[in-house]
Formats: structure tokens, sequence, C-alpha cells
């Protein structure tokens, strides 16, 4: 029991479990949807923070070329689980709501919430400026690829349109081959935006590879489970208190599944290592855009839900303006606590916006 008190004592996220076994009783037990979707929402954080950990400790065992494609893969696989379970609901408007939000969430409130940390605790902090020069050409460059099919499809027909899913198909296909190609340049690299080397500072490389796989299947099973209870009680809880399935999926979907990644940003950049806290922030937002999004497109096909890539003007702006502004705060290479508050400044904007935005 002692132990058991250290463990949790040394991982505050550990006590969010206990949220686990409410969340499942309460339907049962027929409980308030918002209670339901609270309890689920806090039982996915420390789920999501096991997959993230055990997928560093196989990386030791693996190798780094074979550990950087496992990271790369698996960092955002709670919020794959979420959305492929939102997808097999007919959830699609909020499954492109997540995209964006997890893209919006990366550039503004990760890297925003680090550089004031960073910038509070150790003053004028520097990366290096060449790397995100290069960041940023590659994330104008997702942004542009995503608003192909957003603008054409006006032109081609409706979202059901079988020319716009074509668009939507062949777009997601490019998108994983540019993004494979770029894992395979970041590997021989041995850097790069798409596979960072995130050390966090719970990171367990002592694990047992047998433990380390056993705690990624588990934690994968948990997140697939209470993602049903979750996306299940979403629409009751949009009737019960008025707010837009849209501004559940662009705020609370992408902060549900990254939130323990995002600590860990804020926390190495508290420690003087920005450059981490940036490469971190950025390769999640390359992942999402460049690999989940794409592989949600295929997967809704398989699952009778088609999803195409064609987001709403209030998406497409917010994103545009969340690529511009961490752009042109982060090529100087320097940051500080000002920039932070500027980036944390747009994104509570967007966040007003869309909660007082009906549903689109």
């Amino acid at each position: 029991m002692l132990n058991l008190f250290r463990y949790v004592r040394r991982k505050p996220l550990a006590w969010l479990l206990l949220a686990i076994p409410l969340a499942l009783l309460g339907e049962p037990l027929g409980w308030p949807p918002l209670w339901i979707f609270i309890l689920s929402a806090l039982g996915v954080v420390p789920l999501a923070a096991y997959i993230g950990e055990a997928t560093e400790a196989l990386a030791h065992y693996t190798g780094p070329q074979l550990g950087g494609l496992l990271n790369a893969t698996l960092g955002n696989a709670a919020e794959l689980i979420i959305t492929i379970v939102a997808i097999q609901a007919g959830l699609l408007e909020l499954v492109k709501a997540s995209i964006t939000g997890s893209i919006l969430g990366n550039l503004l409130l990760v890297l925003g919430m680090s550089m004031l940390a960073g910038g509070a605790k150790n003053g004028h902090q520097k990366f290096n400026r060449q790397a995100a020069s290069s960041n940023a050409v590659l994330l104008v460059l997702t942004v542009l690829i995503l608003l192909i099919p957003s603008l054409f499809s006006h032109y081609i027909g409706p979202d059901t349109d079988i020319k716009v899913e074509a668009l939507s198909l062949g777009v997601a296909g490019v998108m994983i081959v540019l993004y494979l190609l770029g894992l395979v340049y970041s590997l021989r690299q041995h850097s790069g935006p798409l596979t960072p080397d995130i050390e966090t500072p719970e990171t367990h490389p002592g694990w047992p590879w047998q433990r380390a796989l056993l705690v990624l299947a588990l934690a994968t099973v948990g997140v697939a489970w209470l993602s049903e209870v979750l996306v299940g009680s979403i629409e009751p809880v949009v009737k019960a208190l008025g707010v837009s399935e849209f501004f559940i999926g662009i705020i609370f979907i992408p902060l549900i599944g990254n939130i323990a990644e995002h600590l860990v940003a804020v926390q190495v950049a508290i420690r003087n290592k920005m450059a981490l806290s940036v490469e971190i922030a950025v390769a999640s937002s390359l992942q999402i855009a460049l690999f989940v999004a794409p592989v949600l497109v295929f997967i809704s096909l398989a699952l009778g839900h088609p999803l195409t890539l064609v987001f709403n003007q209030f998406e497409l702006v917010a994103l545009a303006a969340g690529v511009m502004i961490s752009a042109l705060v982060s090529m100087d290479g320097e940051s500080n606590w000002l920039e932070g508050v500027e980036l944390l400044a747009i994104y509570t904007i967007l966040a007003l916006a869309f909660f007082l935005l009906p549903q689109v």
C-alpha cells in the first residue's frame, strides 16, 4: 500500500484512474450524461499517458530508428481511437472538428503554455532557428494540402458526391505517402519534426518489454472502452448544456487525448529545453494532419461512414491563423513569456468564438 501511495504521489495523473470504474457504472446506474462524459474524459487522460509511457519504454528495446517509428505512430493513439469510435457513431463533423482542434491546440495552446512557463522560469529562451523555419514551411504545406479539397469541393459538388469522396481519398493517399517519406528522412537524419526525441521525466527505460507491451495493450483497450462511453454521452451533453457538437470536437476531444503530452511539453520548457518543447508541439500537429486525418478517411470508408477532408470556413480560417502566428513567433529561434501569452490569447479568442458559434 505504501508503494502504491508513493507511485500515485509521483504520478498525479494516476489518481484519475479512479474515474474509470465510475464512468463505466454511470450508465447502468442512470447517472446524468454530463457526469458520465466528465468521468470518461478524466479516465482517458491517464490511459493516454500510459500509452505514451509504454511506447517510450519499448523504444529502449527496439533501437532509435524503430523507437522513433513507434513514437511517431502511437503518439496520437488515444485521439485516433476516440475519433474512430465517433466515426462509427456517425459523428463526422465532430471528427473533423477534433482534427482542427488538435492542430490548433498544439500550435497555440501547448506552444503558448510552454513559452509562457519556460520564459517565466528561465527568461529569454533560444532554439534552433533553421529547424524552426523548416517546421514552419512544413506546417504551411500541411494547411495548404487541407485547403485544396475544402475549396475545390464547392465547385465539384456536395460532400456526399462520389467525386468529392474520390478527391479526399486521393489527397489522403498523397498525405500518407508524404508522411512516410518525411518519417524515413527524419529517421535517417536521427532528428526531425516527425520523430521528436521526447525525453519525458516519466520514461521508464527499466520496464521489461513484456510489461511495456502489457501496459500498452491494456491502456489501448481501456481507451477504446471509455471512448464508447464518451461518444455515447456527447449528444445528451450537447442538448443539456446548449453547446454545439462542433465546440466539443474542436476544444474538448483534443485536450482529452493529448493532455499528458501537453504537460510533457510544458515540463521540458520549464527545464530550459525549449527546442524539445517546440518539436513536441510541431510533431504532434504534423502527425495529426499528415497521418491521423488521412488514415481516418480510409477507416471511415471501411466503416460505411465516408469522411471527407472538406472543412468549413471557420476551421480553415482558424488553421491558417494558427499556423501563421505560431510560425511568426518561432521562426526567429527565440521565445519569451510574452510570446507565449500572445499565442494563448489567440487560442482563447478562437475558443470563445467557437463556443458562441451555433452548430455548423
